[in-house]
């Protein structure tokens, strides 16, 4: 084997050929009063239902110009909720005070639905994409210029003012670490490549300027094993305070070790969102973490977050790349260091490979103006 090819295997991630695959696209732009006046100039404030046809009319755009993009997932979205996406074998819709979530299958699944109060008019219009079908991260560029034609559309019919679309294109790779100890053999070499250059690549270009952020989030579940690992007093009240520092000295340890230096621990019932950031930000806003990266600064180091009053199901591990953790040939030596650094951990948490799970997502985002 050639050096080149020496070195181009060393940046390979290899993942189990039964990792699960997602891609979704977020459109979202500002309700004013122009738009109102333009779409529904007989609207009334204080009638019942007043913002019905508005919202039904925006809706309606976005489902014919689907049709005609042969875009079958697409799901119009006016109620100021952070917009998430997950995989699963049933399709089904959750909805909390802050979040609304969508299950899927991309193999399986596809919709055409609208959620909006009728009686509300919202700060902003969120219009939702679901890549579906097979080989989602091969066809990615393709889905993303076919959403980018329908926007080109929905914004000139609406009117929008130029930029008043801000897009972001989510991809995710789901997989369990130890799944070769459960029977799957199978494995697929990986560059991950940052988005723009494996659409670059692919004759399809992002705009100049855009915002892109890596990043893996990793999830142990907290069991009776992992709990006796220490000594907890039920009376204090702090009883947990000794699970987490131990979870966070050896999670902070292992990360250094294998040069992982962009990271969190999560522990106190939050959904953590990691966000690309001018600067640094680690904030709390209801039920969710807010966690702000900028790629290009200097690792912030590894930071923790519990409560030591409450006992969580499960932690989840955060690390965020930096430009030092890419290079010509993408993220694949960013991912096997967390996955080296997962194994020991497992190892210093006495994890059973075979019974017990370790869920790595690994993340790409890329944001712009439209």
């Amino acid at each position: 084997m050639s050096i080149v090819r020496k070195r181009s295997a060393a940046h390979k991630a290899y993942i189990p050929t039964n990792a699960r695959d997602n891609q979704y696209i977020l459109a979202e732009f500002a309700i004013t009063d122009e738009l109102i006046k333009r779409i529904s100039p007989e609207l009334a404030n204080d009638s019942q239902q007043a913002y019905y046809q508005f919202y039904q009319s925006l809706s309606q755009l976005l489902f014919t110009l689907s049709n005609d993009h042969q875009l079958e997932s697409c799901i119009f979205v006016a109620n100021d909720k952070l917009v998430r996406v997950r995989y699963s074998q049933e399709m089904h819709q959750w909805q909390t005070s802050q979040q609304i979530l969508f299950y899927y299958d991309p193999q399986k699944h596809s919709l055409q639905n609208s959620f909006f109060d009728a009686n509300v008019r919202v700060k902003k219009i969120t219009l939702l994409f679901l890549a579906t079908g097979d080989d989602l991260r091969v066809n990615a560029a393709n889905f993303h210029q076919r959403v980018a034609q329908l926007l080109a559309t929905y914004r000139e019919t609406l009117a929008l003012a130029k930029n008043a679309l801000r897009v972001r294109d989510h991809q995710h790779l789901t997989y369990d670490l130890f799944a070769k100890q459960k029977g799957c053999l199978g494995i697929k070499a990986h560059k991950l490549r940052a988005i723009n250059q494996r659409y670059h690549s692919q004759k399809v270009n992002l705009p100049i300027i855009h915002s892109a952020i890596t990043y893996a989030v990793i999830n142990i579940t907290i069991n009776n094993h992992i709990l006796n690992l220490v000594d907890i007093d039920p009376s204090s009240d702090d009883p947990y305070n000794p699970l987490y520092t131990y979870l966070t000295d050896t999670f902070s340890l292992i990360a250094k070790r294998f040069n992982l230096n962009n990271g969190a621990l999560v522990a106190n019932g939050l959904v953590p969102i990691i966000r690309y950031s001018e600067h640094e930000l680690i904030s709390r806003v209801g039920e969710l973490q807010m966690l702000g990266y900028n790629p290009e600064l200097s690792p912030c180091g590894i930071v923790s977050k519990w409560q030591a009053d409450q006992l969580v199901d499960n932690v989840q591990l955060i690390f965020v790349a930096t430009k030092d953790n890419s290079d010509d040939y993408g993220y694949g030596r960013f991912l096997n260091q967390i996955e080296q650094a997962m194994r020991l951990m497992a190892t210093e948490l006495e994890i059973q490979p075979e019974k017990e799970e370790i869920m790595v997502r690994f993340h790409q985002h890329v944001a712009y103006d439209y």
